[in-house]
């Protein structure tokens, strides 16, 4: 039984755009969604605002794709298929040569980029750890001192106590001891 919806039969505007959504994806290099992280987030826009950045930044986008793949496949297969030149293919192994080393070079941007990028979450991690040592420092110094207070109180407690069993708590519970008290 045929599918009655309209992406499902070909030819109609349906499907046409379901094909050319899945070429799109094959064949346009996939933009990175933007950082999340506030310091990632302002160091790539302050890489954003030097040019040489922004073309090497799009040409590794490129160079690291499938596009660049078919392109080359298409491109070698045309080069060799319509004779362009016979074989050894100088002409062609001098460009392709030429190609190596300038996509060599923008592997290296990359590289670095990337570092740059490692290098801010890592400083972004240590600031962290810095103040989360601070305050845990504060935090063990405010235990202690709770633990001090503590130890008066159960030292403060264990003589009202003693002083109550062996009689001497009127003074005690007269002051608001909490015992009971003449009326």
């Amino acid at each position: 039984m045929p599918s009655s919806s309209p992406t499902a039969q070909k030819g109609s505007p349906g499907h046409d755009e379901a094909l050319g959504h899945r070429l799109h994806r094959l064949f346009v290099p996939m933009r990175l969604p933007p950082p999340v992280n506030p310091a990632l987030l302002k160091h790539t826009q302050k890489r954003a605002e030097d040019v040489q950045n922004r073309i090497a930044d799009r040409i590794t986008t490129f160079a690291g794709s499938m596009t660049f793949v078919y392109i080359h496949i298409l491109w070698f297969g045309c080069w060799i298929g319509f004779r362009v030149e016979h074989y050894p293919f100088g002409l062609l192994t001098m460009i392709v040569s030429l190609e190596a080393i300038f996509l060599s070079t923008f592997v290296m941007i990359s590289q670095n980029r990337a570092d740059a990028k490692r290098q801010v979450i890592a400083d972004e991690q240590w600031r962290t750890v810095q103040e989360e040592d601070t305050q845990n420092q504060e935090l063990l110094e405010l235990s202690r001192k709770i633990y001090k207070l503590t130890q008066e109180v159960h030292a403060v407690s264990s003589r009202v106590a003693a002083a109550e069993s062996t009689g001497e708590g009127g003074v005690a519970s007269d002051a608001g001891a909490g015992g009971p008290g003449p009326s």
